[in-house]
């Protein structure tokens, strides 16, 4: 597999395609605009700026890897000639159940179909092709560039053949695959979103402030971030649909969203996406302060 069309140029389709374009792979960046692809190739090329200043890659090879991605807003066409596509966006079931409908007519006959979905049946993803022993989850973690982590998911009719062709790329990727059976959240967020979900709820039940219960599991549990810090760095709207997909499909009350979450993403305070959420955001600032609606 040499090709690659990544659809969707956010913060995980980025990533996604400067993973593969860094590793040597053609990538074929696909969104619904020009600003939305100027946008994700900024992001790619600033963060290949970093890893020229911290000395893990040269200009020759951010050079390559920028050369290595085409643009296109045209889905047909950005798929024409692809071995693997990767879906990277929202994650929402109708929006992925209709992209794999049309990718599923648009690409070659020997392509795998694979999704970035963090909580969504991979089965079900599937059933919207004629080809669902080719569909596959790819679930990267995020920053995808940093980040060694890839879920790597079977859905029901998932072949043999393809799993191992896409954990044998993951390798190819300087990624450490990891298997997963096809369950709502999978692993990391069956086990990361009931996390952030009980931060929230014991900061919406004023057990304790935004900072204290970050402060708490960074310095008692050794965690990099605090569970309200990462919910904001991931997304609030994502954290709600993640835990609306686990309740629903499972079930279990446990998973249920707390208000408070509901409320946030009702509002637009996303997190860092919309430069607020539990702490507020400001382009070249370092610093996290607290969101005024959360000081005492």
């Amino acid at each position: 597999m040499k090709n690659i069309s990544v659809i969707g140029s956010g913060t995980m389709g980025n990533g996604i395609a400067h993973t593969f374009a860094q590793f040597g792979y053609k990538v074929a960046l696909i969104d619904i605009s020009d600003a939305a692809l100027e946008r994700g190739l900024t992001t790619i090329s600033k963060n290949l700026d970093r890893m020229v200043a911290k000395g893990t890659i040269t200009e020759a090879d951010k050079a390559a890897t920028l050369g290595n991605i085409a643009k296109f807003t045209d889905l047909k066409s950005g798929v024409s000639n692809a071995d693997l596509i990767v879906e990277a966006a929202t994650e929402n079931m109708e929006l992925k159940l209709k992209i794999f409908k049309d990718i599923d007519e648009f690409a070659p006959a020997n392509c795998i179909l694979a999704s970035n979905t963090s909580s969504i049946s991979i089965t079900k993803i599937a059933s919207a092709t004629n080809r669902p022993e080719k569909v596959i989850g790819m679930h990267f973690m995020n920053p995808v560039p940093i980040m060694k982590l890839v879920e790597i998911i079977r859905g029901y009719s998932t072949s043999d053949e393809v799993f191992l062709a896409i954990y044998d790329m993951s390798k190819k990727l300087n990624k450490v695959p990891v298997e997963v059976n096809d369950y709502p959240g999978f692993v990391a967020n069956r086990i990361l979103m009931p996390m952030i979900n009980e931060a929230i709820i014991t900061l919406n039940e004023g057990v304790a402030g935004v900072e204290e219960i970050d402060t708490v599991m960074k310095l008692g549990m050794a965690h990099p971030m605090g569970p309200l810090q990462l919910a904001d760095f991931i997304g609030l709207d994502v954290c709600l649909s993640i835990l609306n997909v686990m309740y629903q499909g499972l079930g279990n009350p446990k998973y249920a969203p707390c208000p408070l979450l509901v409320n946030m993403v009702t509002a637009g305070k996303l997190g860092v996406k919309s430069g607020e959420g539990f702490y507020k955001y400001t382009p070249g600032s370092k610093d996290l302060v607290v969101a005024d609606f959360f000081k005492k």
